[in-house]
């Protein structure tokens, strides 16, 4: 009770709950806007937390990304361009209910179904974070070691492209989390002289460099917005019977989502396509899916928030980020001097609930926002594009000097945006990138440790009944992975070789 109390006080004070609100308020307008992400809005955010104190610092982030995620069904509604990936599971249902004059209930279905299911998230997260780290707390460097092996090889598989790409690109992120100086002998890694690359590559720059500039590159040039065809007027209008209508999906699918969004790499992007394909696979009337039906919405959109929610369990519980999102967090957790894991559980744990009660806030100011966000959408997509790229690239320039007041840290921002530009362009996921630099130090000293203690012996990393569990499943996951693979390689080849010339 002491650390719930402590809890309610970082968070209901003045400075947190107006970081809230302005974070808020910055992830609707960024979400809205078809081409701007979830996590490009908290990549700008980022160098803003430097001056903060921890808990404010990570409410901007969680209020950002939820706000984001829920916005993003606006542009989908209203002009048939999805605003998130998550939003485009559903996208031609919520237009061609736009079409019908029901865009207030599309959106309405959106945001309150987003409130709830990140609700949902956050008491699945209240129930099993604690849990799960009193049994952390037994881990050693076999077991942590194992996990982020196992959080990397999911951010691999489950991009987009396919599995080779996102092992390739995993493997960038590995590479670049190599730069700096070795953590067991000191000596210099891929510095080639550079003074500052002896001290590695900044993550913040690296991040804001690959969301935030390459998706000024991608959609800077070409990209024009047209004009709602529909009026929203009242979004909230008969949402509620149209959810109790669906209650079986709501339920369903905040479930599904606090459960993906609990496996490293998964994120509600995916969630929603799963949930939004299963609602259709068990409707009754699955013909109707893709011509305004609502009730691929609802579980959809529950999934959305609930997923992510629950991807901050392996973050805050292990240290070992779901997916870009929380990657970003943890390494604002780090320099703030929260460091994720079981102790900030334990021996930290009104920080815990802080961040629980952000999540509640979050959830609860998308049904005033969305509302205001909803029947203000025309003047929202009437922000000139260029006006908006000039800001973006300010952000991004001044974020990523005041790392280290150096031009070297705008340096890489701008490398790595062209970098994630053309690997974009080639359907390369840019997530396990980030997750690799996050991960690698992580994968690295835990390995030299378990190596110390073992003798150099590899079978060591199985000398624990847990690591040898996890180990196991994750080795397991690189075979099918990799036969999976060869055998579509070889299917592939017969078939050509079958095809008459």
């Amino acid at each position: 009770m002491d650390a719930i109390a402590q809890g309610l006080a970082l968070v209901f004070n003045f400075e947190t709950l107006i970081v809230i609100l302005a974070s808020a308020i910055f992830g609707l307008f960024v979400g809205a806007l078809p081409g701007l992400t979830a996590t490009m809005a908290t990549a700008l955010l980022v160098p803003l937390t430097f001056y903060m104190q921890p808990i404010p610092a990570v409410a901007a982030i969680i209020a950002s990304t939820a706000m984001a995620i829920t916005a993003g069904d606006l542009p989908g509604t209203l002009l048939r361009i999805p605003g998130t990936p998550a939003s485009a599971a559903y996208v031609e249902d919520s237009y061609r209910m736009a079409q019908k004059g029901q865009a207030g209930l599309a959106i309405g279905i959106g945001v309150i179904g987003s409130t709830l299911g990140g609700l949902f998230g956050f008491i699945v997260l209240l129930i099993s974070a604690p849990a799960l780290a009193k049994f952390a707390l037994g881990f050693s460097s076999f077991e942590y070691f194992w996990l982020a092996a196992l959080g990397l090889s999911c951010a691999a598989l489950i991009s987009s492209g396919g599995v080779a790409k996102g092992a390739l690109s995993l493997l960038i992120g590995l590479f670049l989390s190599q730069v700096g100086r070795d953590p067991l002998l000191g000596a210099a890694r891929f510095t080639f002289g550079s003074v500052e690359l002896a001290g590695g590559i900044s993550f913040i720059p690296a991040m804001i460099g690959m969301f935030a500039l390459a998706e000024v590159m991608r959609t800077g040039r070409n990209f024009r917005l047209g004009t709602p065809q529909a009026n929203v007027n009242n979004p909230f209008k008969g949402v509620l019977k149209v959810i109790w209508q669906y209650r079986k999906n709501q339920v369903r699918g905040s479930i599904i989502g606090s459960l993906l969004g609990a496996l490293p790499g998964v994120g509600g992007d995916l969630a929603a396509w799963i949930t939004y394909s299963l609602a259709k696979r068990t409707s009754k009337t699955p013909e109707k899916f893709g011509t305004g039906h609502p009730e691929g919405l609802v579980e959809a959109g529950a999934t959305n928030n609930a997923a992510l929610s629950a991807s901050w369990i392996p973050a805050m519980v292990f240290g070992i980020p779901g997916d870009a999102v929380t990657a970003i967090a943890v390494g604002v957790l780090v320099m703030k001097g929260m460091e994720p894991g079981p102790q900030l559980l334990t021996v930290n744990a009104q920080n815990f609930y802080a961040v629980m009660f952000v999540f509640v806030i979050a959830n609860i100011l998308m049904l005033p926002l969305g509302y205001i966000a909803a029947r203000s959408s025309r003047w929202i997509f009437e922000v000139p594009r260029a006006l908006l790229n000039a800001a973006i690239l300010l952000f991004c320039i001044v974020g990523s000097f005041s790392i280290n007041n150096t031009m070297f840290g705008v340096i890489v921002m701008v490398i790595l945006g062209v970098m994630a530009f053309i690997l974009e362009k080639h359907r390369f996921a840019i997530a396990p990138i980030i997750l690799g630099m996050v991960l690698g130090p992580l994968v690295e000293q835990n390995f030299i440790t378990s190596m110390t203690i073992s003798g150099g012996d590899l079978l060591g990393l199985f000398s624990r009944p847990i690591a040898a569990g996890i180990g196991i499943v994750t080795l397991a996951i690189w075979a099918l992975a990799i036969g999976g693979t060869v055998y579509k390689a070889i299917q592939d080849r017969r078939g050509t070789a079958n095809v008459p010339a």
